[in-house]
């Protein structure tokens, strides 16, 4: 009689959705024959310090498509870092025997002065403004990277004005780590699926490391070979420059936010109320902006942008005396039992926040703006339709956006600074 035989396999791997078979042991009664995968096994060893664990269920779709394009955008930095900083060198006096060390270091300590003034400066004047907008940062963040790359490789041509080039480009540098920063922690959190933002974070350094020693050896061979010859340097930088634009426009757009912030709420309402429909997060992130509005005028808008008229966290002390008067006749009338109230003024809503309101008060403030500039019509009843179409679809809305993938506990917006407390007695009076 043959011994009874059974096979027992070994899995590796987090979630049940991505597993990697390693071994197989067929048991023979006393008899073990193990067959091992030992490629397949090191192959995921060596993926896993550079992808978080139970990829690619972990994260988000675009996530591999944003890494992609970050990663060849990151390598280009590098490459350009490496001819930027042979021209800085240069200007400084590196190898010329006029140089002297106290010069050239009190140049470099001045550069670097500026750029800490610079980020504290821009944090303080932008900070909160980050979050709400992190496409948007995260493309200008590069931007202005690329500009103070250009101020060095720019400064050997002006020896006069050396000192004040260098420093503009350290400014100019300091805006990209601040932003850069603060958006990457913004998209780590969107990316994260299973709590896993600390692993995405980490994960994303290896990836940043592997791209810079590619980059700098790319880079030191760039600078070995175009040493001396200053149009091909400036050919190769400009080429590298309009690469690394590219691929981070292509980043950005690779990107499907689910959070709601102005922009994309202002996209949302106006389709609901004309269609009773929702857009999904990938259908809103083709037709936001992803570059200030500023810079993008020029160009054709999509849709029009509702949010641009709604002015979140006014401060009561700007209103001038016949405001406050309808400030007060609106608190005692249409929002008397309400955590905001909105103003309109010349084509603009403005929303002032009541003291203990939450975050889905803003978010409903801001919603019941955007409304109130639609049916702006110049008199009372638009603040009545308004009300009225609130009360009705409101909550069918929020329900829909739910369905579709959107995350309704907050609004992403600059941080609610200014807020009021109004108690209404015979007199109507506002405080």
């Amino acid at each position: 009689m043959e011994p009874e035989t059974s096979v027992i396999e070994e899995w590796n791997g987090s979630t049940s959705s991505k597993l990697t078979k390693t071994a197989t042991f067929t048991v023979a009664g006393a008899t073990v024959r193990k067959s091992s995968l030992r490629f397949n096994h090191l192959s995921r060893r060596i993926l896993d310090a550079f992808v978080p664990e139970g990829f690619p269920g972990s994260v988000t779709p675009d996530y591999v498509p944003f890494q992609i394009w970050d990663s060849l955008q990151g390598l280009s930095t590098y490459v350009r870092t490496m001819l930027s900083t042979q021209a800085l060198l240069s200007a400084i006096g590196v190898g010329e025997k006029s140089a002297t060390v106290i010069g050239a270091t009190f140049q470099w300590f001045l550069r670097d002065l500026t750029g800490m003034l610079g980020g504290v400066l821009f944090t303080f004047y932008r900070g909160a403004d980050l979050d709400s907008n992190a496409k948007m940062w995260r493309l200008v963040a590069d931007l202005m990277n690329d500009l103070g790359m250009l101020m060095d490789l720019l400064s050997p041509l002006f020896p006069s004005a050396f000192v004040v080039i260098v420093c503009l480009g350290s400014i100019s540098r300091s805006f990209t780590g601040v932003a850069s920063g603060a958006t990457r922690a913004a998209l780590t959190q969107h990316f994260a699926l299973q709590n896993n933002a600390a692993d995405i974070s980490a994960k994303e350094g290896s990836q940043e490391t592997l791209a810079t020693m590619i980059g700098m050896a790319l880079g030191m061979l760039l600078a070995h070979i175009t040493m001396g010859h200053s149009m091909v340097i400036w050919f190769c930088f400009l080429s590298l420059t309009v690469f690394h634009m590219y691929a981070n426009y292509r980043a950005v757009r690779c990107l499907t936010l689910s959070t709601l912030n102005c922009e994309r709420s202002s996209i949302l309402l106006p389709h609901y109320i004309k269609t009773g429909q929702v857009l999904s997060p990938k259908e809103v992130s083709v037709m936001e902006h992803i570059l200030p509005l500023w810079m993008s005028s020029w160009m054709t808008s999509r849709v029009e942008n509702f949010g641009k008229r709604v002015r979140l966290s006014v401060r009561i002390s700007s209103l001038n005396n016949d405001e406050v008067v309808d400030l007060s006749r609106l608190a005692s009338s249409y929002y008397n039992k309400g955590m905001y109230i909105l103003l309109a003024r010349k084509s603009f809503a403005d929303v002032i926040m009541h003291r203990d309101s939450t975050a889905a008060d803003v978010l409903q403030a801001f919603m019941h703006a955007l409304v109130l500039v639609k049916h702006d019509d110049k008199n009372q009843s638009m603040h009545i339709h308004s009300q009225s179409w609130m009360d009705k679809n409101y909550q069918d809305f929020l329900l829909k956006l739910r369905s579709s993938g959107w995350r309704t506990e907050r609004l992403l917006s600059p941080s609610i600074a200014w807020k009021a407390n109004w108690s209404i007695d015979s007199s109507d009076k506002v405080e």
